[in-house]
C-alpha cells in the first residue's frame, strides 16, 4: 500500500519536462500536480452525474497538506450531497467579476483613481481632490458612470448654487468637466454628461472688505471661538496671505519672525518671505501643537492641515453675528485678504510694497518689472505688516481714532 504524502515528500517532490500528479494514497481524488515550472498546486479528481470532473483547491505551499486535504473532504461531501463543487466555484467567482465590475465603474472607484493618476500631479490637486470628493463623491459616490446624464450633472450644481454658492458651483463644474473628460480619454465613457452644462451664474469680481467694526468683531469671535479655526482666522487677517498658503503652514517654515513660503507652496510658484508682527506671533504661540510628521501648526489630527473651510467659516461668522447683535453681511475667508490690503493702502503704504506684501506679480509687480526688479521689500513688508496689526490691535482696543500716514514705508 502506498504511503499517504508528507510535508517533506512534498517538497521534495521535483519538476520534470511534463506535468506530474502525484495522488495523496490517503484521500481518494485528491493530487498534487507538479508543473514543468516547479509550481505545486491541489487538485481533486471525482465524478458528478456520471461525468468525469476536475476541481482545483489552491497552490502549495499557501495551501497546505492539512488544508488540502480539509477542502478535498469538504468538496466530496458536497458530491453526497448532489452538488458540484466545480460549478459552485464558477458561479462564485464569476459573482466576484460582476461585483469587481461594478465596482469598477462607480464614481467612487474612479475618482480616486483620478485622483491618483492625474491630480496628483498638479500642484491645485489637493484642492480640486477636496473640492470634488466633497460636492461629487458625497452625492455620486455609489452610482455607475454610465449611469450619469446631463440633467443630474445640472441637478448637482443647481444644488450648490441654492445654497448660495454660486462660485462654488461653477468651480466645481470646471473641476467636474475636467474629471469627465479624463474619463472619456479612458474609454471609460463615450461621451461626457458634462458637454454643454454652462456656469450656473455669471460671476461677479467679489469687493467685500470688512469694515472696521466688523474686523472688531470678527477678532473677538476668533478669540471665543480659539482652535483651530479661532486662530487660523486671525492669521489669515494679520498677514493677508492666501488661504491654502496660511492653512497648510508648519513649524519649520518659521523662522524666529519670518515666514518662509517655498515656490511650490505659493500659488504663482515664487518664494515669498512674510515678516511675521509681535501680534501674529502672539497668536501663533497660542495654537497647542498636535503631534505629527508634517508639522503643521492648524490641524485637529497632526497629519494633515485643516479641512472643512466653510464649516469653520460658519463657526466665526456666527459669534460675530451674536457679539454684534445683528446680521453681518456675507464674508468669505479671501475677503481678508483683501480687507488686510485695502487696510494697508488706508494707512497710507504704497501699492507696490502691499503687492509684495501678497506676493502678486500684475499690477507695479507685473511685466518688465517682474523680470528686473529684484528687490524684495523686506523692511516695507515688515513696517507694513506691524503696522497693519498696530491698526488692528487698536479697532479691537477701541482706541484708532483716525488713521494716520505712515512715513519710512513709501
Amino acid at each position: 500500500m502506498a504511503k499517504a504524502l508528507t510535508t517533506k515528500a512534498i517538497e521534495a517532490a521535483k519538476s520534470g519536462e511534463n506535468r506530474r500528479e502525484i495522488p495523496d494514497p490517503a484521500l481518494s481524488g485528491l493530487y498534487l500536480v507538479v508543473q514543468p515550472s516547479g509550481a505545486k498546486s491541489w487538485a481533486l479528481r471525482y465524478r458528478y452525474a456520471g461525468k468525469p470532473k476536475k476541481l482545483t483547491l489552491g497552490r502549495w505551499p499557501v495551501m497546505g497538506l492539512a488544508d488540502a486535504r480539509a477542502a478535498a473532504s469538504e468538496a466530496i461531501e458536497a458530491v453526497d450531497h448532489g452538488n458540484d463543487p466545480s460549478a459552485a466555484k464558477k458561479r462564485t467567482k464569476a459573482a466576484r467579476m460582476e461585483a469587481q465590475l461594478s465596482e469598477r465603474d462607480k464614481i467612487k472607484t474612479l475618482m480616486e483613481q483620478y485622483g491618483r493618476r492625474h491630480l496628483s500631479t498638479l500642484k491645485s490637486g489637493e484642492t480640486v481632490k477636496r473640492e470634488l470628493n466633497r460636492h461629487v463623491v458625497a452625492i455620486w459616490g455609489d452610482r455607475d458612470i454610465h449611469d450619469i446624464a446631463k440633467r443630474d450633472v445640472i441637478d448637482l450644481l443647481d444644488g450648490i448654487a441654492d445654497n448660495g454658492r454660486v462660485v462654488t458651483a461653477n468651480r466645481v463644474r470646471a473641476y467636474l468637466n475636467k474629471f469627465l473628460s479624463w474619463c472619456v480619454e479612458r474609454d471609460i465613457i463615450d461621451q461626457s454628461p458634462a458637454m454643454g452644462v454652462k456656469p450656473v451664474a455669471k460671476e461677479k469680481s467679489r469687493d467685500r472688505v470688512l469694515s472696521d467694526d466688523e474686523i472688531k468683531w470678527f477678532w473677538q469671535a476668533c478669540t471665543r471661538e480659539g482652535q483651530p479655526w479661532g486662530h487660523l482666522g486671525k492669521m489669515l487677517l494679520l498677514t493677508g496671505q492666501r488661504l491654502g498658503e496660511v492653512v497648510n503652514m508648519t513649524d519649520r517654515e518659521v523662522i524666529a519672525d519670518l515666514w518662509h513660503l517655498t515656490a511650490d507652496r505659493t500659488k504663482n510658484g515664487r518664494a515669498h518671505d512674510v515678516p511675521l508682527s509681535e501680534t501674529a506671533l502672539d497668536v501663533l504661540g497660542a495654537v497647542e501643537r498636535i503631534n505629527g510628521g508634517a508639522g503643521y501648526i492648524f490641524t485637529t489630527t497632526g497629519e494633515g492641515a485643516l479641512q472643512g473651510y466653510h464649516k469653520g467659516r460658519n463657526h466665526i461668522a456666527k459669534r460675530m453675528a451674536e457679539i454684534a447683535g445683528q446680521e453681518i453681511p456675507h464674508w468669505t475667508f479671501h475677503d481678508l485678504r483683501r480687507t488686510a490690503a485695502t487696510g494697508m493702502a488706508r494707512l497710507g503704504i504704497p501699492v507696490r510694497v502691499t503687492e509684495a506684501v501678497l506676493n502678486h506679480v500684475s499690477g507695479t509687480a507685473g511685466g518688465i518689472v517682474s523680470v528686473y526688479q529684484r528687490h524684495d521689500y523686506a523692511d516695507e513688508k515688515r513696517g507694513a505688516l506691524d503696522a497693519w496689526a498696530r491698526f488692528v490691535g487698536d479697532l479691537v482696543d477701541g482706541t484708532s481714532d483716525n488713521v494716520l500716514l505712515l512715513e519710512g514705508v513709501r
